[in-house]
């Protein structure tokens, strides 16, 4: 309002300055007598001076007004409890400011609110109903009192102190464990053990210490972590630095240990805190450890760390106990019906193969799911070239046949996923009673079932590789054809990328193992043939390919469709060439836009896929999105891998 008093003001100097020269340049040139007009328009100047200053004290009475209608005692009142008014007219500019901020030194009348106080758009359009706006070192709540232009501003500085204070002392409840500690020190002499311990134990115990973390050693490997929301933001912003000391420590010891911790949040509920965590930890170890799970209830899981491949475990006592959990189940249900994924491939169904062979020794009814989902090109090809000898040894049948066979006590294997919504029995899980996982996979944090029995050992080359541990220990009777184990065989070669990746000690012992029951290295290579269509998509989508900085290479296929098997084919032969480190395969298939990832191990391929929604390996992962703009999502991939970089160089910094 002030501003437009202003304005009024010049704009009546400046006329009367006109009249005053038009006076002047009669005078002068037509010699006329001026002082009686001259002497109106002084009168005119008073007149509006007299009327502008009248206006002022009108808004000045009213302000008066508006003081008397609350009166002294309510003035006070307001000043008491942080309580401030604020008139604004239709303009949006403040005409009127209480005794409040006379006192705190701050006058805007005549100043557009929202560029004074821009928290007030909601607030005044109606989005919202309160806001919260710091002046001066202090946070006031504000609201607009309805069918009015005023709003109220209440003084929560104590509040909001209060507030951060009982988040900030929230009960946190962490889990810390060794990965792979007791594999790495089972065969050690007590000298080197202990070197071990004190060069792993020190530092962590120092980086707990140094935060306020309460840490009790459960056993040589665990410990259990009591803290506050406030610690806990603390290591978030360190990075959880301590995960590189604890590699690098081990490194420097010969012994390939990393550490894993959880942190469970957000309940007052201590036990289930406790089961929060167990839980995050089983994820945390399930997804290859070196990482950090944290959850605060009913939200999502953040992931920190991961930047390293599981370490394969030698003792096979987990195999053993989770071979003998599965017998039970198997000899408890009445029939058996195994899933896979979606686009089935060799792994899945070479897995699939083999427990129903184990099944099938245990003299219980099975099922594979394989008529429904898609199988990639060339698995098709091999079933169909060995249909009839298949037919003889295992069902396949659609998801609709398989729910027709589901009862109360059937047993469901879902092999090689242990995600709901990428099987292809999605239909049957729902009404699934007994859920059994075994997966090679990296877990994500919901599967969409809840399983009686998971087994996710993210260190294995294949699920091929795992299930054929498990024959000795399920049924030693167990038979595979020579079509299965070649099947098997196969799986295994495309996911060790032809045995240069996750490859073991175990990875070569499965694949002994299949050797000798019946596996046919050459028939296997032949089931893996590219036709003269596959050659030439792949020849043209590495004529596409584009080298960028740090080892990364990327081809984006815009012109055809490739299936996703095609697709990471193309990433590993993108491998070969010299200097690569990561290759990024980007195309349409079917009715999805995706990128397949694949890595030597210097670059874990996992986390950049994790954080545009996908998963894998380390050294093998994959997203798919529904069908979109290959250069949209080339330029998404782009800033995933900066962001991954700057994560990188930023943990080596902290190291």
């Amino acid at each position: 309002m002030l501003e437009k008093i202003s304005k009024i003001k010049r704009i009546v100097i400046i006329a009367i300055i006109i009249q005053l020269l038009l006076l002047a340049l009669l005078h002068f040139s037509l010699h006329k007598d001026i002082i009686i007009p001259a002497i109106l328009i002084f009168l005119e100047a008073a007149l509006a001076y007299i009327i502008i200053s009248n206006y002022d004290t009108v808004i000045h009475e009213q302000a008066i007004g508006v003081k008397s209608a609350l009166g002294t005692t309510a003035e006070e009142a307001y000043i008491k409890g942080g309580l401030g008014l604020v008139m604004y007219d239709d303009d949006y500019v403040v005409t009127w400011m209480s005794e409040l901020f006379d006192k705190i030194g701050i006058d805007r009348v005549g100043h557009k609110i929202l560029t004074w106080v821009p928290e007030a758009d909601d607030l005044i359009a109606g989005r919202s109903d309160t806001a919260l706006v710091p002046l001066d070192d202090k946070i006031y709540e504000i609201s607009r009192i309805e069918n009015a232009q005023i709003i109220v501003f209440k003084d929560i500085t104590a509040l909001d102190r209060y507030r951060n204070q009982y988040e900030d002392e929230k009960i946190v409840v962490g889990f810390a464990n060794f990965d792979n500690y007791d594999e790495s020190t089972q065969y050690v002499d007590e000298a080197e053990a202990s070197t071990i311990n004190t060069a792993l134990r020190t530092p962590l115990n120092e980086y707990f210490d140094n935060f306020g973390v309460l840490a009790k050693r459960i056993n040589n490997a665990s410990y259990y972590l009591v803290l506050n929301e406030s610690i806990l933001t603390k290591l978030i912003e360190d990075k959880f630095s301590i995960l590189n000391k604890i590699r690098k420590a081990a490194q420097e010891n010969d012994v390939i240990v990393t550490l894993s911790m959880a942190f469970a949040r957000g309940s007052k509920d201590y036990n289930e805190l406790d089961s929060m965590v167990s839980n995050l930890m089983d994820l945390a170890e399930t997804r290859g450890g070196d990482q950090v799970a944290i959850q605060k209830l009913g939200e999502e899981v953040k992931y920190y760390g991961g930047s390293s491949e599981a370490a394969e475990k030698h003792s096979k006592v987990r195999v053993r106990v989770i071979s003998h959990a599965l017998r039970d189940l198997i000899m408890a249900s009445t029939n058996v019906i195994i899933c896979g994924h979606k686009d089935a491939d060799f792994d899945c169904i070479g897995s699939s193969l083999c427990v129903a062979q184990m099944v099938k020794a245990l003299h219980k009814p099975v099922c594979i799911i394989a008529k429904t989902g898609g199988i990639e090109e060339k698995l098709s090809k091999a079933l169909k070239d060995n249909e009839e000898e298949l037919k003889e040894e295992v069902n396949f049948v659609t998801e609709s046949e398989a729910i027709n066979q589901l009862q109360d006590n059937t047993l469901v294997i879902m092999c090689d996923h242990h995600n709901k919504s990428i099987s292809n029995g999605s239909k049957l899980l729902d009404d699934a009673k007994k859920v059994v996982i075994i997966d090679h996979h990296r877990r994500s944090t919901e599967t969409g079932v809840k399983p009686v029995l998971i087994y996710i050992e993210a260190a294995a080359s294949s699920t091929c590789e795992l299930v054929t541990e498990m024959i000795p220990y399920v049924s030693r009777k167990t038979d595979l054809s020579e079509i299965d184990a070649t099947i098997m065989l196969a799986g295994m070669i495309i996911d060790t990328q032809n045995w240069r990746v996750r490859t073991g000690a175990r990875t070569y012992e499965a694949a002994s193992t299949l050797r000798q029951m019946g596996a046919n290295p050459t028939l296997a290579n032949q089931f893996l043939k590219d036709t003269f269509e596959e050659f030439f998509d792949k020849s043209l989508a590495l004529a596409n390919s584009e080298k960028y900085d740090n080892g990364i290479i990327i081809a984006p296929v815009k012109d055809r469709m490739m299936t996703r098997s095609l697709m990471s084919q193309v990433a590993d032969s993108l491998l070969n060439i010299q200097g690569v480190n990561g290759a990024f395969v980007i195309a349409n298939s079917d009715k999805e836009t995706c990128i397949s990832a694949r890595s030597n191990g210097k670059i874990n391929v996992q986390v950049i896929m994790e954080a545009m929604g996908g998963g894998g390996h380390l050294a093998s992962a994959a997203v798919q999105r529904d069908m979109m703009d290959i250069d949209e999502l080339k330029n998404e991939l782009l800033e995933a891998i900066d962001n991954y970089f700057k994560e990188e160089a930023s943990d080596e910094s902290d190291t």
